[in-house]
């Protein structure tokens, strides 16, 4: 096929299928064990801040990787980032399912989130180089469609595996490794892209800089208010250390030849609004997948495969509002009044949730869930899609990433404080009933004397619905700045790339 022939519906088609395979696997890695971390951390004695930690490794590296691999695919053979990416990605769920203990559990998630940010950020890269953006939306609506379906199936994958005695909690992490090695082989041979040779100079200290800053940020989150107080010399130290190392990344990106994250993307509005609210979105949706968990195991005493099956709702909500959504798009070129309507919904949905306790019905849940479902799937997909139609071809990678960047980042920071936040509140309200801890180990309702069992998941139920509320303000603002994006009309064909001196255009 020519580099300027657009591709056919069925050619693409056949080039997403081991990107929405890859993408499937990427977005299980953090699914699968949302359902099975109290079980996990049950059996190695890990507490709260394990539990936030587990999820935020992952997260946190992620971020740090994106920008990195969104960069090197302005350079290099898409194609084979992703396979690098799940190679990443296999070794380390191997080396997850073989952990003895929370230390190594978290450090092989770090591994793990480098994986799967190179596959959630190159899907929609590679998508964006075959599709023009009035075309992209149905495409789009593929992969929150898939999104969902990992959102789905993880955990009740990883419920039925935690359930089931001669399987164990170590095949969550084991579970996704054959789909990876289809994925490879699906990629091989489907995905053909034009590859911009040239020599490849990676910013490694913007994204030393950019993970140092979030890790102080979040380190400080997970333990003001219980290793020490929130006005204490550590926090001066954490906070102060943390702005200065983002002071730090700012001019390391204007000096970079190849900054992971390139200063000038922002002089576009709709850049800087989307990775705004990208930041603030990805609170919440993180929120919503770590804690709902939590919710119905702790609170309404589920095993964590009826966790997985009760969060369906918001799962449903999701993947339909994307599908549809992508398709309207497609169909009429307008796309900012689904983004004010999304992110609308998740504030409401949020707010919602922000009143349940332990006795909450499932029906009032139901609708509560739903609503910040549908909002999401609204939202997620379509902030990409417009900051894609705003920036050159050229940018695209590096611009697409930023997003996912932004998101990924508030949602790392979002999980941690939170996380605390619920930690904290459980601990006061045992404390007020008399009782003494909830911000040491998970506990195992079956193994608690049926007395006090009640008071604990009260305290989860009323501790999680705090966590909702205060999440809600977070997805406002979020609807505050997509009303500031000015939407123009959707490109109709993908943009040639310049010719440039000295560079080598080929097909992988």
């Amino acid at each position: 096929m020519n580099d300027t022939e657009p591709m056919s519906h069925r050619q693409v088609m056949e080039a997403l299928s081991g990107l929405l395979l890859g993408l499937f696997v990427a977005v299980l890695s953090s699914t699968v064990v949302s359902n099975a971390l109290p079980r996990i951390l049950g059996d190695l004695r890990g507490g709260e801040s394990a539990y936030t930690w587990v999820i935020t490794a992952a997260l946190l590296s992620l971020t740090a990787s994106t920008p990195i691999w969104g960069k090197l695919s302005d350079l290099v053979s898409k194609k084979l980032l992703v396979q690098i990416a799940l190679v990443i990605y296999i070794v380390s769920s191997a080396l997850a399912g073989l952990s003895q203990n929370t230390g190594e559990l978290i450090a092989c998630r770090v591994l793990q989130g480098i994986g799967a940010g190179g596959v959630t950020a190159l899907a929609q890269i590679c998508l964006a180089s075959m599709v023009p953006p009035r075309e992209r939306g149905r495409y789009s609506g593929y992969f929150g469609a898939v999104f969902a379906l990992a959102t789905i199936g993880g955990p009740l994958i990883g419920g039925v595996i935690v359930d089931t005695d001669w399987l164990g909690w170590r095949w969550c992490f084991y579970v996704g490794i054959p789909f990876s090695l289809i994925a490879i082989v699906v990629l091989q041979r489907t995905l053909h892209l034009p590859v911009v040779k040239r020599k490849a100079k990676i910013d490694y200290l913007g994204a030393l800089l950019i993970t140092g800053a979030v890790s102080l940020l979040m380190i400080w989150i997970s333990l003001a208010g219980k290793n020490y107080a929130w006005l204490s010399w550590q926090t001066a130290a954490m906070v102060g250390g943390g702005l200065a190392l983002a002071v730090l990344f700012v001019l390391a990106e204007r000096r970079a030849a190849e900054p992971i994250v390139p200063l000038s993307l922002f002089r576009h509005r709709t850049v800087s609004l989307a990775a705004g609210a990208s930041a603030l979105v990805g609170i919440g949706m993180y929120g919503a997948t770590t804690f709902l968990s939590q919710y119905f195991q702790l609170a309404k005493e589920k095993s964590p495969t009826m966790a997985g099956i009760l969060t369906l709702p918001m799962i449903l909500g999701l993947a339909l509002s994307s599908t549809l959504a992508g398709k309207l798009i497609t169909k009429y070129g307008r796309w900012k009044g689904f983004l004010v309507a999304g992110t609308f919904l998740l504030a409401v949905g949020f707010g919602l949730l922000g009143t349940v306790k332990a006795d909450t019905s499932y029906g009032l849940l139901s609708v509560y869930m739903a609503a910040a479902g549908i909002g999401l799937g609204l939202t997620m997909q379509n902030l990409v899609l417009a900051v894609q139609n705003t920036v050159p071809r050229q940018e695209l990678g590096a611009a697409s990433s930023a997003v996912t960047f932004f998101r990924t980042m508030g949602g790392a920071m979002g999980v941690s404080a939170l996380g605390a936040l619920l930690a904290n509140k459980v601990t006061h309200y045992l404390g007020a009933a008399g009782l003494h801890g909830g911000g040491g180990e998970i506990p195992d309702l079956h193994k608690l004397p049926p007395q006090v069992v009640p008071v604990v998941t009260d305290a989860f139920g009323r501790g999680v619905g705090a966590v909702f509320l205060m999440a809600a303000p977070f997805a406002l603002l979020a609807f505050v700045l997509v009303l500031l994006i000015r939407e123009t009309p959707l490109r109709t064909r993908a943009e040639e790339v310049p010719a440039q001196p000295k560079l080598e255009l080929v097909r992988d």
